[in-house]
């Protein structure tokens, strides 16, 4: 009789895939009614294949504003891009509240929002994304490497533009891994606001 992996001797959290936090059947078809779109956790590419989706179908039924929560400390660089994707061809505008920390990969979704706010306890991980050994061959690994400086070149231009800081300047920060609280990141352009009653 074969046991589960959790009564191994050997077992650890770690053993097992991260799977991204659920919403709830009913509170999702509430967040839809109401035109809001949450995001917790790392950015992997079925929560965003999901969120994107998501964001096109409101879309699709109405131009008034989304909300779109976000607390992601990380994220995959492609999932990312198809969130940012997704949100620069949606006509309704979309507004951005960070809550928790919004980080890494992460902050280019945040940066693609039109409108942007912060919880008073937010904070922003200005870091480079990991990167994600393909395997594979030499030409394969090569690729990859190719595809990854040239997404990181992307995000790195997303965020001047939000943020109106030079691009060295975002370069210097990422590499870094500065940290701002709410009011930092308005000064650094990163919020217009912070979320109060």
């Amino acid at each position: 009789m074969e046991h589960s992996s959790r009564f191994r001797p050997d077992w650890r959290p770690d053993d097992e895939p991260r799977q991204p936090p659920q919403h709830a059947p009913w509170l999702d078809e509430q967040l839809f009614g109401r035109r809001m779109v949450f995001l917790r956790g790392a950015i992997e590419p079925e929560m965003a294949g999901r969120a994107a989706a998501t964001l096109l179908a409101l879309d699709a039924i109405g131009q008034e504003p989304i909300t779109l929560h976000l607390s992601a400390e990380e994220g995959q660089l492609a999932a990312v891009f198809t969130l940012v994707d997704a949100l620069d061809s949606v006509h309704a505008p979309v507004h951005a509240t960070a809550v928790g920390q919004v980080g890494g990969a992460a902050i280019g979704v945040f940066c693609a929002a039109q409108a942007r706010s912060a919880f008073a306890h937010a904070r922003f991980r200005l870091s480079e994304p990991k990167v994600t050994s393909p395997g594979g061959t030499a030409d394969q690994v090569v690729a990859e490497a190719g595809r990854y400086l040239r997404d990181l070149e992307d995000l790195v231009l997303r965020i001047a533009a939000a943020t109106g800081q030079p691009r060295s300047r975002v370069e210097d920060d990422l590499s870094t891994g500065r940290v701002l609280s709410a009011e930092e990141a308005v000064e650094y352009g990163l919020i217009a606001s912070i979320t109060s009653r």
